[in-house]
């Protein structure tokens, strides 16, 4: 294993490190920047990058000794298990629709875990025996969605999240595991606000959850009585912070959470349930997640992302010290349904992925300081080896504020500014570009398309500050953010300016409209998934807790109209001198198909050229592997149309 590890250590190496925080980046020079010389390297086929799985999740057996998780090997996300010693994993459940969150009953018959229809995001709980069997839907309720369900200690209920289609908000209710019942804990009033991650007490008294706001910019610690649904709140304070509940240790003394140190700078705390104290466990600059106890409940893990690599860190609880545990540089996570501790609690279930190595399962040994994989995802053609890896940089926008961008550069590169690249926004906009591996970027880089992925202002992992600074001012300083990455690109000698195309989706692919109606001569093509191109005619048609979070970003529609109505690519696209591609899922109910529809519409009545597909059973994103073959295929060969001239 240890091999395994420095390959993708080395594989994985940048041209900037980590600062120890966001003021202390360092900018970068785009001539530092270089093109690895490697022999006899061939573009990746996109066949071989899908049919390389992808592992989500991950639940110990109560007994720990078979681990159940979602992957799509078959094409579809549906779940597996496998023994926690490892040894070719068994499918549990097959199903064309896809399934997360798995998680076990306290007696070790059951899995528990949810699935949607066609990516509509109307999640029913389902169980099925947990060696195999008939399928149970304990819900069954279209017009309502209920997800994350979590098990009681005694195993006679589920708390699950509940929102009907119709409502803003999302509640917390408890499900009867054996008449299947559902009664309502919460009843939230207010429209934008909802709640979410919940826990049970030990002896199954109470229910933990956060209660926040849908700008994700405020929330609190409930402690929820399950009998009679009265709520406490443990966490009362002044002004916008952020406290989200982790975890409750085994002696239910005491949460872990995550809350906004000063600054806006999310940290790890320690929270007395009887006296409500609250005790800081880390001071960074970075993104800092809590994680889960120990079943002793003498430590905890947490989770650092420092310019979006994460890391696990396990930390005592008597000194509240953390270290971070060993794994290349990437995305380290730990899955917490319930916990990723096993049961006797000598190993952690680690997540790891990195942009040269797709996700997997690893147990670490925690009294042995090692790591040892579980799952293998990649299919044999695809090493690391063949891949190049992600790149930190950082660079000036227009009014010197500091971007974070993880930039690829293809295999033997002429630095002749002949080259083609693209530029990725990301979706949100509060979401971030981390160092995951991506297929859609494999794809361009190993053709030859020098790539970069900025996270602009509004994103989250560098504070609150930096969040908000996009707030009623978007496809403003954030789109700038963006036209600076591609002259980023064009400073390092390897990129023709006349060849930068732009692709992203959801925010991504509003951007990528904004981009070309408002800056269209830094594009020479453009791929839109599933983006916005009218803020008005978007919160007509989207759920509702999405138009509380649009309102959170624009304002009040009929106070702001003025805002929506500048800040919606429709009041540019008429500018646009790049081609267009739009793919789109027909289910989606975060982007409806409307915003493609009117974009398509616009484009052609205009003249311009555009081309669009549509995807049926697939909602925000493609999750079926056939579908994300044809939609990269599309791509790829759009890009290679207008950039390459093939």
């Amino acid at each position: 294993m240890k091999s395994i590890l420095l390959v993708a250590g080395l594989v994985c190496a940048t041209s900037a490190v980590a600062a120890d925080s966001p003021d202390a980046r360092e900018i970068t020079d785009p001539k530092s920047l270089a093109s690895r010389s490697v022999k006899d390297v061939v573009p990746i086929p996109i066949d071989d990058l899908f049919y390389t799985r992808s592992v989500r999740g991950g639940a110990w057996s109560p007994d720990g000794k078979q681990i159940v998780f979602a992957t799509n090997l078959t094409g579809r996300d549906n779940l597996w298990k496998v023994a926690s010693d490892g040894g070719w994993p068994i499918q549990l459940v097959q199903s064309d629709e896809r399934q997360s969150g798995a998680t076990w009953s306290p007696d070790g018959k059951w899995i528990t875990f949810e699935a949607d229809r066609g990516g509509d995001e109307m999640y029913d709980v389902y169980a099925i025996p947990s060696d195999g069997g008939a399928v149970v839907n304990l819900t069954n309720t279209p017009d309502i969605s209920e997800t994350d369900a979590t098990w009681s200690p005694d195993g006679k209920s589920l708390g699950i999240r509940y929102k009907p289609k119709a409502s803003p908000s999302t509640d917390i209710a408890v499900l009867d595991w054996s008449t299947h019942a559902i009664r309502n804990l919460t009843h939230e009033k207010s429209a934008d606000h909802l709640w979410s991650a919940m826990a049970w007490s030990p002896d199954g008294k109470f229910i933990y959850s956060t209660r926040i706001s849908a700008g994700f910019t405020d929330s609190d610690v409930y402690q929820i009585e399950v009998a009679t649904g009265n709520l406490e709140n443990l966490t009362p304070h002044q002004g916008e912070v952020r406290i989200i509940l982790a975890s409750v240790s085994p002696d239910g003394s005491t949460l872990l959470v995550t809350s906004d140190q000063p600054g806006g700078y999310p940290n790890v705390a320690q929270i007395d349930i009887s006296t409500k104290k609250q005790t800081w466990i880390t001071n960074l600059k970075w993104e800092v997640t809590a994680g889960n106890f120990s079943p002793d409940g003498k430590q905890f893990t947490y989770y650092v992302n420092e310019d979006g690599r994460l890391d696990v860190y396990l930390a005592d609880v008597a000194t509240g010290h953390g270290n971070k545990i060993s794994f290349p540089d990437g995305l380290n996570g730990a899955p917490d349904a319930p916990t990723p501790f096993s049961p006797q609690g000598g190993l952690l279930l680690v997540e790891h992925e990195s942009s040269t190595q797709p996700s997997d399962l690893w147990i670490y040994d925690i009294a042995r300081r090692s790591p040892r994989q579980l799952t293998f995802s990649a299919i044999a053609s695809l090493t690391a080896a063949k891949i190049p890896g992600s790149q930190l940089v950082h660079y000036k926008s227009f009014d010197d504020k500091i971007i974070s961008a993880l930039v690829w550069v293809p295999f033997n590169l002429q630095r002749d500014g002949s080259n083609p690249a693209i530029v990725l926004p990301h979706g949100g906009p509060t979401g971030q570009t981390q160092d995951n591996f991506s297929r859609g970027i494999i794809t361009l880089v190993t053709h030859g398309y020098v790539c970069i992925a900025p996270n602009v202002r509004g994103s989250t992992g560098y504070g609150m500050e930096f969040q908000q600074a996009n707030v009623k001012d978007l496809g403003g300083g954030d789109l700038q953010d963006e036209v600076y990455a591609a002259k980023f690109l064009e400073g390092t000698g390897y990129v023709d300016p006349k060849k930068i195309g732009i692709t992203g989706g959801s925010y991504g692919g509003f951007m990528t409209l904004m981009a070309i109606g408002k800056t269209p001569d830094v594009w020479a093509a453009g791929v839109e998934m599933f983006g916005i191109i009218n803020w008005l005619t978007m919160f007509q048609h989207e759920d509702p807790f999405l138009q509380q979070y649009e309102k959170s970003l624009l304002g009040d529609p009929d106070k702001d109209r003025a805002i929506y109505e500048a800040e919606s690519p429709l009041a540019y696209i008429k500018n646009t001198k790049a081609p267009l591609l739009v793919l789109q899922g027909e289910n989606d109910i975060r982007v409806p198909k409307e915003e493609a529809e009117q974009v398509v519409k616009l484009l052609k009545d205009l003249g311009k050229p555009v081309e669009s597909h549509y995807y049926r059973n697939e909602g925000h994103g493609f999750s079926k592997r056939e579908n994300q073959i044809d939609a990269m295929q599309r791509q790829l060969n759009f890009f290679d149309r207008f950039l390459k001239g093939l």
